[in-house]
This record gives structure tokens, C-alpha cells and sequence, in this order.
């Protein structure tokens, strides 16, 4: 039985439920819908059914639904391995685009009919306000602090209000001293922002770690370290994935990141605000099987 959770504030546009029942009966694929309207609702629901033996999920929305969807399975049980299905609906879904997800709504559930489990890695980041788990890409700095903007935009405008939202935020985004500690390998200097990926896209579908594996159990770690007028090149060459190359860009790779600074920078997760200041993440090997 797959355990449907409908982010109903997702994307531009609420999601048809009626249209995915539909379509599940179409396909003859067992399944039980919940519709929610927050995360609390959702955080509920979900330790209601892993409490009755639940392990099949699918997150209907974009990666916040994702992100709160895998965190509330995973404070429910830290130990369980569950099957997680997506289909797309958000503004966002960078993860979905990772695996070639297909767009439609409908098309997406009944590929669930005859699965492919990929078994995935999850980050845990450790934070001065608690703990978060991570499937997709996290970071600290001037990204996180675009996030916090991009909330306040109307839902028409869609993914473009993630890179809208950077350049608003660049003039005012603080170039801070920091300290990356990626397993045996350090960065000390000034820095823009500092990128740990376990997927290969953020921010409505920016190529941030083109090289990224999501089950070799190892970040992706990359540190911006301006000057911020780099940006102007560097961010077109990041859309494609072609930054990485570039003399303001450092990249690590490994599965323990320490991240400080002399200024307490933003972190986001997953596209969500998580809190500020210090972080330490750490990689769990084959957290939760992906069904694409």
C-alpha cells in the first residue's frame, strides 16, 4: 500500500487529487491518499501509519514536500528504509529532475505500478537550533539568505523566483570569513557561500554539482569565495553546470563537512530555511530508496 501524501500549497497551481485517484485506479496501483495543509499535519499523519507498519510513500508537491516528508519518516523512525516515490508539483522539484521524473502529475504515479528502487544517501545536518535530515542539497550563506526572499514572492512566479531572489539579496549578502573542514581536507578565507550536495540541482534547476552521486557516500562540497562581482560569471556557468572550473569556486569532496564562520550565515536544506550559524553534516549510506 502506498502512502500518498498531497502537499495541497505546492507549486503555482493546487494539485487535482481527485485526477491522481483516478489515475491510481486507472493503473490498478494500491494506494491511500492524504491530503495535507501543513507540516505539522503532515509530520502527524506520517507517525500515525510508520506506527502501523507503513514503508511506501510518495511526495506529491516539490522539494519542501520532499524535504518534510523524508524528515517526518525519519524522526518517526531514524532506522527505517522506507520506499519513497515522487510526483512533481512544486515550483522547485530539483530532485526530480535529477532522475528524469516525469512532469505530469499522473504520468509520474503510474510509473509506480512496476518500480525501480534506487537506493539513496541522506545528509543530517546538525545546526545550533536542532537537527535535519537532507536528501538533495544544502548550504550556508547568500543561497539561504535568496531562500528567505524567494518565500516572500507570489506562487505565479514559479522556479525563476529562486535565482530572482539571489541577485536582489547579492548587494546586501555579507562576504564572511569561514572555516570548511570537509574530512581530512580545509578551507579558511572569505566566502560567499558554501554548497553540500548530495543531488545535482537547486534553486529551480540550477546545475550546482554536475559530478554529484546520490549513492557513492560523498558530498559534493563546493565553496564560493567571491569577490561578489564574480558572481555576474559565475551563475550563468552554474545553470549549465560549468562552474566548476572557475577560480572562485573550491570543490571537496568527502562525507563529514564542518562549517564556521566568523558571522552567523543562514542554512537551508532541501530549498527550506533550518536555522543559522554553525553546522556540522554528516552522510547516512542508503537512508531511503528512491522509486523512479
Amino acid at each position: 500500500m502506498w502512502h500518498v501524501v498531497v502537499n495541497r500549497a505546492a507549486g503555482t497551481t493546487p494539485v487535482e487529487v481527485e485526477s491522481l485517484r483516478r489515475a491510481a485506479e486507472d493503473s490498478g496501483l494500491s494506494a491511500e491518499f492524504h491530503p495535507t495543509g501543513s507540516i505539522e499535519e503532515m509530520r502527524a499523519l506520517v507517525d500515525d501509519v510508520v506506527r502501523a507498519g507503513a514503508t511506501d510513500f510518495v511526495a506529491v508537491g516539490g522539494d519542501g514536500t520532499v524535504h518534510a516528508l523524508v524528515n517526518a519518516i525519519k524522526q518517526s523512525d531514524p532506522e527505517l528504509r522506507p520506499r519513497l516515490g515522487l510526483v512533481p508539483s512544486g515550483s522547485g522539484s530539483d530532485l526530480m529532475r535529477t532522475f528524469a521524473i516525469a512532469r505530469a502529475p499522473a504520468e509520474a504515479l503510474r510509473a509506480l505500478v512496476d518500480p525501480t528502487p534506487y537506493p539513496v544517501d541522506l545528509g543530517v545536518v546538525s545546526h545550533p537550533g536542532g537537527e535535519r535530515w537532507f536528501i538533495n542539497v544544502m548550504d550556508v550563506g547568500i543561497a539561504a539568505g535568496a531562500v528567505r526572499i524567494a518565500e516572500r514572492m507570489p506562487r505565479w512566479v514559479g522556479r525563476a523566483k529562486y535565482v530572482g531572489a539571489f541577485w536582489l539579496h547579492l548587494a546586501s549578502a555579507p562576504l564572511v570569513d569561514v572555516e570548511v573542514q570537509v574530512d581530512h581536507h580545509q578551507f579558511t578565507g572569505s566566502a560567499l557561500n558554501v554548497v553540500v550536495a548530495n543531488g545535482q540541482f537547486f534553486g529551480g534547476g540550477l546545475n550546482v554539482a554536475p559530478r554529484a552521486s546520490m549513492n557513492d557516500g560523498i558530498f559534493d562540497v563546493q565553496v564560493f569565495t567571491g569577490p561578489k562581482r564574480a558572481a555576474f560569471n559565475v551563475m550563468p556557468r552554474v545553470i549549465r553546470g560549468g562552474h566548476l572550473t572557475h577560480r572562485s569556486v573550491r570543490r571537496y569532496l568527502g562525507s563529514e563537512v564542518k562549517i564556521r564562520s566568523a558571522h552567523p550565515l543562514p542554512v537551508e536544506a532541501d530549498g527550506e530555511l533550518v536555522g543559522q550559524g554553525d553546522v556540522e553534516i554528516r552522510m547516512v549510506r542508503s537512508g531511503i530508496d528512491l522509486v523512479i
